[in-house]
């Protein structure tokens, strides 16, 4: 059985002049532990799709199923608390408070799970430990550069340790060397943590981060890749 269940989705958003369908039958499987890229040009339906994943949006028909969970017929308070304690976000835009710290930004999601203070304070630890950013944890946002905010980004997006880590777009606004440096961070974070990742983006230097590659057009899948490894086998 897949961690993630895509079953004939459908999304239509309806329009006063024609009705826009990004997503159209759409069937996906995803592993646990897997970490896949989606790709497409702009109105593929990729978007359309995490946003589907993420329970942020639901289908208009067909059905999504994260472990043991069909979000696709869960009331929107019921979504709030699943991904509450299920997802973690990676955006490209970085999202931090500026007010506050890089270690209060990480432990923003934590704040609606019951652990002590002492608890929240060693996740955070463990997980700016994780991004190299234990020296910048009393910094805030506009103390550090677009790589390091996204660093503290992925951190706050892994703090609660969750099952499925979406990311979009999450290399879009930064430079070349810094979009290379986050790409290796959540290369080496999926090994070290073994969560399932689902990253869309338009880059072929970021997807090739990924071990699977699903591109979309028109709605639909177009093209399922899997990576091969130098020692030429499927990762």
């Amino acid at each position: 059985m897949s961690f993630l269940e895509v079953r004939k989705v459908t999304k239509t958003y309806p329009s006063r002049s024609e009705d826009v369908t990004p997503l159209k039958e759409l069937d996906l499987d995803v592993a646990q532990g897997e970490f896949v890229a989606l790709m497409g040009p702009s109105g593929s339906g990729k978007t359309t799709l995490l946003n589907l994943i993420a329970g942020i949006d639901q289908p208009t028909s067909g059905t999504v199923r994260v472990g043991a969970d069909e979000i696709s017929s869960m009331s929107v308070r019921a979504l709030a608390h699943w991904r509450t304690r299920h997802v973690g976000f990676v955006f490209q835009q970085y999202n931090l408070i500026p007010v506050l710290s890089a270690a209060e930004n990480v432990e923003v999601p934590l704040l609606l799970l019951p652990l002590s203070r002492a608890e929240r304070r060693a996740k955070v630890a463990t997980a700016l430990e994780a991004v190299g950013l234990s020296d910048r944890a009393h910094h805030q946002p506009r103390a550090l550069s677009g790589g390091q905010q996204q660093r503290v980004a992925v951190a706050r997006a892994l703090v609660a340790g969750p099952d499925l880590v979406l990311a979009d777009e999450p290399t879009g606004n930064l430079d070349e060397t810094a979009a290379e440096a986050i790409l290796a961070l959540l290369s080496t974070l999926h090994r070290r943590f073994g969560q399932t990742f689902v990253m869309v983006t338009h880059d072929p230097r970021a997807a090739a981060t990924a071990e699977r590659i699903v591109r979309l057009d028109k709605g639909r899948i177009h093209a399922d890749e899997r990576r091969v490894t130098s020692a030429g086998s499927a990762s």
